[in-house]
């Protein structure tokens, strides 16, 4: 999205690009989203993310709060106005539970001249994508993605997309699974997953994928618990055709059959002892 915008017809060169950092890992951030860090003049973004960046003497930061994404896009548009080139920064992909859509819902509901300034989305490794690498690849079939924060929707909605997918069979990967604010969500997505799914469905947390401080944990659904998870996990809900392939001396692997026949096996393959839990329990 480009175009050269203009404020009492003078024409500025302002430019918003919002960049998806990865899951965390330097390893993990794409060549196009280090150009674009190398290029902005101001960074906008969640506290722990705009830290992340190793800047230079000519770039700024501009850190806030979580739950501050319609203002901080306000703000890095506002700037961008001015002239300047603007990064927005998200953890993972910016378009995923992210702040692409929050730069998307500030100029439709913005100024008209914000809609001509140059706005571009550089994509990133996503949470979900990076935790799967870790354990196989379930989600090497069909599956959906459900943030289970009730902030921006309400939690009927969430309860009634879980039922829906997990009834038509669909690998789930959840984001914003608990916080201190809301501590109760993921115990009641599990109770109602637990109503559809076999109980030996694997369930895969995992945290800091790809940093020094990752964890990872496969347990069956009967057990799966809401202190297993933080903030920070993202987690992983295999569909009644999930696979799990037991190795001995190594961690086991989780995938999703390239086909489906919608029947379901009654339990996954392997076994989900917690002697074959790789890399202890995410908290």
């Amino acid at each position: 999205m480009s175009g050269d915008a203009s404020r009492n017809g003078v024409a500025f060169t302002g430019r918003l690009t919002v960049i998806g950092l990865g899951p965390g890992s330097p390893e993990q951030m794409t060549p196009e989203a280090r150009n674009a860090v190398e290029r902005a003049t101001d960074f906008f973004g969640y506290f722990p993310y705009v830290e992340r960046l190793t800047l230079g003497p000519h770039q700024r930061r501009h850190a806030s709060d979580n739950r501050e994404e319609l203002a901080r896009a306000k703000a890095a548009l506002a700037l961008a106005m001015d002239g300047r080139e603007v990064a927005v920064v998200s953890g993972g992909d910016a378009g995923v539970f992210a702040m692409a859509a929050a730069i998307c819902e500030a100029i439709d509901h913005g100024p008209a001249e914000w809609r001509a300034l140059d706005i571009a989305i550089v994509p990133g490794v996503a949470a979900m994508l990076a935790m799967a690498a870790c354990v196989g690849a379930p989600l090497g079939h069909d599956f959906c993605a459900i943030s289970l924060s009730d902030n921006l929707k309400p939690w009927e909605l969430i309860a009634a997309r879980l039922r829906a997918v997990a009834g038509a069979g669909l690998v789930i990967a959840l984001y914003n699974p608990v916080s201190k604010a809301r501590p109760w969500q993921l115990g009641q997505a599990f109770d109602i997953l637990r109503d559809i799914l076999p109980a030996r469905t694997p369930v895969v947390f995992g945290r800091a994928a790809g940093r020094p401080d990752e964890r990872v944990a496969i347990v069956p659904l009967a057990e799966a618990r809401s202190d297993m998870a933080d903030m920070a996990t993202c987690i992983i809900i295999g569909s009644p055709e999930t696979r799990l392939i037991t190795r001995d001396g190594r961690a086991p692997l989780v995938y999703a059959p390239r086909s489906a026949t919608g029947a379901g096996p009654d339990v996954t393959q392997g076994s989900l002892s917690e002697g074959s839990l790789p890399q202890g329990s995410p908290s």
